[in-house]
């Protein structure tokens, strides 16, 4: 299980660095918070023997030719061979391109690839991200670290560039060259998965991309869907749980203008140290109800929390509010501000929010959170007070594209699946109408953030197992248009 709440950490890491990129001066973007062991979501069994672990040697920097771009790192990827058909047959090759965590991390908990690659008779591979996990360059994680020079080479381009490389070596070991690849990603690695099939068509057939928020850049998105989204979850779970959460906001806020207040909040919510100010629990909290929702399945946590509010019998609103803490977090000897130090993921996502990756999200009027819109020069003089480096707010839509998605990709894009959730907050920012006959958007009313690439389990409603097999249908499509080309481009 520690495996798994590692993954969910890291899938929601956005929200431990910051809940809003906004004039409170935090960097980073909302992705969640921690998901604790309680919770009992779905574990990836482990794959034993079948697994084998590999390392390519990495050019360091594929677009120059200075003589330091020639330096290499050693990345990590893995191959199960246990269902694959063979390069002479053309047997295809799944994908799942790593996104801001550890390799192990999808090897626990992507169960989409194992459970459906022997059906296809399919190579499964996983890469893992330049940065994280073992694919460090510089020697160390602490000199990758270093500075902003160090950190520049951390960027998606990069890693696109990256996993072309290894996929390409792949097939060429294996006597593949026309072994059809699918790539596979779930949220940032969905994005990926789907800017991997416009950037290298000539090396993924298509792509399966799981909660990847493509139009949350360069206010495609209004600032604010995000907050409404989670705001419409715990609304429609129970209207007395939502006017609690809002009401809390203020009564926090009062007790911590008064000279003892901040430590009847720390008593109050058994902190593990003293409070600081308000703002320090205000953020954990809404990291509670942010992670509730974006992974409200299959544990039910907005049901959770709200459960825990409405059936406790007090008026102290503040009482109701840590009721919801424990119901998240389980028994405890402490909840909030708990020792944490910063992580790998957390370390290189700051940076990538701090350089390419800038959603605009902030918290509008009309939510259960304080509003707290986003304010882009404040959040540019953050980024440059860090690293001395400022963002570039338009670059992920002038290099992949976003302005008119739909009417572009229909010219020139195809076999991609935008596969969402519409509980999950991140949704706003997805793909949710099929763009043309390739490119489709596969939605449930009720799925959760990268719920359909969880191992499938006897428990699934029928709504997942049905989002589950569309995108296995679509996936059989390409397959069969490709071997029906490949079969006559060889006749011709």
């Amino acid at each position: 299980m520690d495996s798994l709440v590692e993954w969910l950490l890291f899938l929601v890491v956005f929200l431990s660095i910051s809940l809003s990129s906004s004039s409170a001066g935090r960097i980073g973007i909302p992705r969640g918070a921690a998901v604790l062991k309680k919770h009992h979501l779905p574990l990836k069994r482990a794959f034993s023997g079948d697994l084998h672990t590999y390392f390519y040697t990495q050019t360091l920097d594929h677009f120059n030719y200075k003589p330091e771009s020639y330096a290499t790192f050693q990345q990590r990827y893995v191959i199960n061979y246990k269902y694959w058909g063979g390069g002479a047959v053309s047997a295809p090759i799944f994908v799942c391109l790593g996104a801001e965590q550890a390799l192990e991390t999808d090897l626990q908990t992507i169960g989409f690839l194992d459970d459906n690659a022997a059906g296809f008779n399919a190579l499964i591979v996983y890469i893992e991200h330049r940065y994280y996990g073992e694919s460090v360059p510089f020697g160390s994680r602490e000199e990758a670290f270093r500075n902003a020079y160090r950190m520049g080479y951390l960027n998606s381009a990069q890693a696109l560039a990256d996993y072309a490389e290894i996929i390409a070596d792949i097939k060429n070991n294996l006597q593949a060259s026309h072994s059809p690849v699918i790539v596979i990603g779930a949220s940032y690695g969905g994005m990926l998965a789907s800017w991997f099939r416009l950037k290298y068509p000539h090396l993924a057939l298509g792509a399966l991309a799981s909660s990847a928020p493509v139009l949350y850049f360069d206010n495609i998105t209004p600032s604010d869907a995000f907050y409404s989204i989670i705001t419409k979850s715990f609304r429609e779970t129970s209207e007395s749980c939502y006017q609690t959460i809002r009401r809390s906001w203020s009564v926090i806020d009062s007790y911590a203008s008064q000279p003892w207040g901040l430590s009847v909040l720390s008593s109050k919510f058994r902190t593990c140290y003293p409070l600081n100010s308000a703002s320090e629990l205000k953020k954990e909290l809404e990291s509670i109800y942010v992670v509730a929702s974006q992974f409200n399945q299959p544990a039910y946590l907005v049901n959770r929390v709200c459960a825990a509010i409405d059936e406790t019998q007090t008026d102290d609103i503040l009482f109701k509010i840590f009721a919801a803490v424990v119901a998240f977090n389980g028994n405890n000897h402490c909840y909030i501000n708990p020792p944490t130090p910063e992580s790998q993921t957390v370390t290189g996502w700051k940076w990538q929010t701090c350089s390419e990756m800038v959603m605009p999200i902030g918290v509008g009027e009309n939510t259960m959170f304080q509003p707290n819109p986003f304010d882009l020069n404040t959040f540019i003089n953050d980024c440059i007070r860090t690293y001395g480096v400022a963002p570039r707010p338009h670059w992920i839509t002038s290099y992949y594209g976003g302005n008119d998605f739909n009417f572009i990709l229909q010219k020139f894009g195809s076999n991609i699946i935008f596969s969402n959730g519409l509980r999950d907050p991140f949704s706003a920012g997805g793909v949710l109408e099929h763009i043309s006959k390739s490119i489709r958007a596969v939605t449930t009313t009720y799925g959760s953030h990268c719920l359909d690439l969880f191992p499938k389990s006897d428990n699934d409603p029928e709504w997942l197992t049905k989002q589950r097999n569309i995108e296995l249908r679509i996936i059989k499509g390409w397959l069969a248009t490709y071997y029906a080309d490949i079969k006559a481009y060889r006749k011709g």
